[in-house]
């Protein structure tokens, strides 16, 4: 069953809307409605995309770390959002912490509130 928190594997699409890799993203929260839609965001090793104002590192010293399912240090970018219907994810390695979550969710919400 799929709950805002976990790390599931999906094939996050490029800018240009070309189909992308499979790469881990972070379900931010299920839509309202009576589909099976979901907020996401993307996770990256890359950390020379680390935006510090917005995204969240997470680093294998952590301690919601291990039970992420990360294999090493990564970005979740909240800038690198979409909405995909469930069936398409790929199923979870893992989740991060309530409190991560949360912090996330702050992040993503005071930077719509300034529109």
């Amino acid at each position: 069953m799929k709950q805002a928190g976990q790390i599931i594997l999906f094939r996050f699409p490029q800018t240009d809307l070309e189909e992308g890799k499979l790469r881990p993203a972070l379900l931010l929260g299920r839509l309202p409605g009576d589909y099976d839609d979901w907020l996401i965001c993307m996770i990256s090793s890359q950390m020379r995309h680390y935006n510090p104002q917005f995204d969240e590192i997470i680093q294998d010293n952590d301690s919601d770390f291990a039970q992420s399912g990360l294999k090493v240090a990564s970005v979740i970018r909240v800038g690198r959002l979409a909405v995909v219907e469930g069936k398409v994810l790929l199923g979870a390695t893992g989740q991060i912490s309530p409190e991560r979550l949360q912090r996330i969710k702050n992040h993503l919400a005071e930077w719509i509130a300034r529109f």
